[in-house]
């Protein structure tokens, strides 16, 4: 199988995250939540852009959970991420996530729910912890373009010849059996969106 120069995984994931922010438009158009829909949203406390009090970032240090049902204020939803306030042991706390932060979104009330991987950032922060004093620019749900690093980047072609990937470039694994069989298994239970839903098997 060919390398995949399109990064459909990337796109794909960041399309699905697209779906979290339309079920907060939704709440926040018809002022409320619908029927007995409530969210569980799971969110990095550690991706770049996450903005929450500092005692919860000390509580939760990777990652924290919270539940979109009765009391919330301020609710907004942006292109790229939302802001919220929310009651934290009888304490209004602001938070502001990027839909790139999430790594799981949950409506119990139909059995729906979405995992996502968890982004590159994070994972080049957890194996080179150097990096973390970085500066790095989030991706954001209106950028689906490739990430090209300037070092590997081909010049490009008037003729429209086919550029070289990069030795960086890793080809897509493929699925293993009894993740398939896992997979589809959970997807009739709790309706699981996940990538591998997407990959050639």
């Amino acid at each position: 199988m060919s390398q995949d120069l399109m990064n459909y995984d990337r796109m794909t994931q960041l399309a699905l995250r697209g779906v979290v922010r339309d079920a907060i438009r939704r709440v926040i158009r018809e002022d409320g939540l619908p029927g007995a829909h409530h969210f569980y949203i799971t969110f990095l406390t550690r991706f770049p852009g996450v903005d929450i009090d500092e005692s919860l970032a000390k509580k939760y240090p990777e990652e924290v959970t919270i539940v979109l049902e009765h009391q919330f204020w301020d609710l907004k939803a942006h292109d790229d991420s939302f802001e919220v306030t929310l009651k934290f042991g009888g304490v209004p706390k602001y938070l502001f996530v990027p839909y790139t932060a999430i790594s799981r979104f949950h409506d119990p009330s139909v059995g729906f729910a979405m995992q996502f991987d968890p982004p590159e950032e994070m994972v080049e922060n957890t194996l080179e912890p150097e990096s973390q004093n970085k500066p790095k620019t989030p991706l954001t749900l209106t950028k689906l373009q490739p990430e090209t690093s300037p070092k590997n980047k081909a010049p490009k072609q008037k003729t429209g010849g086919k550029a070289k990937s990069s030795s960086k470039d890793k080809p897509n694994k493929p699925a293993k059996k009894t993740a398939a069989k896992e997979s589809a298994k959970a997807d009739d239970e709790n309706k699981i969106v996940s990538l591998d839903a997407f990959r050639k098997k």
